[in-house]
């Protein structure tokens, strides 16, 4: 069983920036991609990024490009998600998830497994 605990969430002024982790624990850890999603109030859930575990190759929303990146320690089995220039708009709980096969990285349904998420709230 894969756990992932998110931390770093926290109340930022418009402009600001909010560095998200995401540690992973539990069973051997070999996740193909490690991915970022949001739900803002009201809204479904959606992608922010997401990268390879192998080779690193990383992923954006067209929202968030520019002012997001993910990065990982696979040493620490890790996944972080540096942003900046944050916008109201980007207020959300922000999820961790893993997924150990193939798959389309943008989709909610392509990771088996997530975090409990952490709130993000940008004041304007």
């Amino acid at each position: 069983q894969v756990q992932l605990v998110e931390s770093g969430g926290g109340l930022v002024q418009a402009g600001g920036s909010l560095r998200l982790s995401c540690a992973a624990s539990g069973r051997t850890f070999n996740p193909k991609t490690m991915g970022w999603f949001r739900r803002a109030p009201g809204k479904e859930r959606e992608f922010v990024a997401a990268i390879s575990w192998s080779i690193g190759s990383a992923y954006y929303a067209d929202s968030v490009k520019g002012r997001f990146t993910i990065s990982k320690d696979n040493a620490k089995n890790t996944v972080y998600l540096q942003m900046n220039s944050l916008k109201p708009e980007d207020t959300a709980v922000y999820y961790c998830a893993a997924s150990l096969v193939y798959t389309s990285v943008r989709a909610t349904g392509g990771y088996g497994y997530w975090g409990q998420g952490t709130q993000v709230t940008v004041s304007s």
